[in-house]
C-alpha cells in the first residue's frame, strides 16, 4: 500500500476511475443514499489516498471554501478495522496545511463520526442537520 497526494489535474484516468469506484460504493451503495456524488468541485480540489494494487483503500479530498477555509470531505475507507481513518485523516491534515496554508479545516461530518474527527481536534460549530437524509454537523480545525 502507498501513499498519493495529488490535484485533480495530475491525477492518472485510472486513479480517478478507483477514485470515483470507491466513493459510488461507500457513499452511494453501502449508505443507501442516492445524491450527485460528482458535484464540480473535483477539479478544484487536492485527492489524498491510500492506493493498494491499484484500488483505493481510503480516500478524502479537500479544497478551499473561502480565503484561509479549506473544506475537508468526501473521506472514506474500504478496508475498516486496520487503523486506515486515523492515518488518512492525519495524512490530509497534513497536506492540506502543507498545500493550502490555511487557518481553518471545515467539514460537515455524519453525526456518528463526530468522535473520530474530535480526536483530531475537530470541533462541532452547528447542530445537527441533514445532508441527503444523514444526520451531519458542522466542524472545524483550528490549524
Amino acid at each position: 500500500m502507498h501513499f498519493v497526494s495529488k490535484f485533480f489535474a495530475d491525477l492518472t484516468t485510472g486513479e480517478l476511475y478507483e477514485i470515483l469506484k470507491a466513493r459510488s460504493a461507500v457513499f452511494v451503495v453501502e449508505q443507501n443514499c442516492v445524491y450527485q456524488d460528482i458535484d464540480g468541485l473535483d477539479p478544484e480540489s487536492l485527492h489524498v489516498f491510500f492506493e493498494d494494487e491499484g484500488r483505493i483503500a481510503a480516500y478524502l479530498r479537500a479544497f478551499v471554501k473561502e480565503p484561509g477555509v479549506v473544506q475537508m470531505g468526501r473521506v472514506l475507507t474500504v478496508d475498516r478495522g486496520v487503523g486506515l481513518g486515523g492515518m488518512i485523516l492525519k495524512a490530509g491534515i497534513e497536506e492540506i496545511r502543507a498545500k493550502f496554508h490555511p487557518g481553518i479545516i471545515y467539514i460537515e461530518a455524519q453525526s456518528c463520526a463526530v468522535g473520530f474527527y474530535a480526536r483530531e481536534g475537530f470541533r462541532v460549530t452547528s447542530e445537527e442537520f441533514l445532508e441527503d437524509g444523514i444526520p451531519h454537523v458542522k466542524m472545524d480545525l483550528d490549524l
